[in-house]
């Protein structure tokens, strides 16, 4: 993590991104899952760097983004369920995890309610600029 001056150009950039991966995700069917799973977990992990931007940070891996949530934010159950999301995903990326249908589209309900409570954290702390 690095301390780096806010940019709200970059930040309303990134936002736009995950935005237009939450769209993508949102059009794809169910029975593609996998794909779903990946753009939501994409898109999430973009409005964290949002989240910290806002407060002045740079984060440089996936990990690190628990320990912002946790240390940083003092958001102990953000983390944990940030953290379960990483692992998972990087299960599925890098280790050819599989999962059931049942299971990915639970997961992703789950990412969808995570998605908003860091949209909250996002206009929490824009409207202390």
């Amino acid at each position: 993590m690095k301390d780096v001056k806010k940019d709200f150009g970059k930040i309303n950039s990134v936002k736009e991104i995950a935005e237009s991966k939450i769209k993508a995700a949102n059009a794809l069917a169910d029975e593609h899952y996998y794909g779903k799973l990946t753009l939501f977990y994409d898109a999430l992990r973009e409005l964290l760097e949002c989240v910290a931007l806002v407060k002045g940070y740079k984060i440089y891996n996936h990990e690190c983004y628990t320990a912002f949530l946790k240390e940083i934010l003092n958001e102990s159950s953000l983390g944990d369920e940030f953290d379960k999301f990483r692992i998972l995903r990087n299960g599925i990326n890098y280790y050819g995890r599989r999962i059931t249908h049942e299971e990915g589209i639970g997961i992703i309900r789950q990412m969808i309610i995570f998605i908003d409570k860091i949209n909250l954290l996002i206009k929490k702390n824009n409207d202390k600029k």
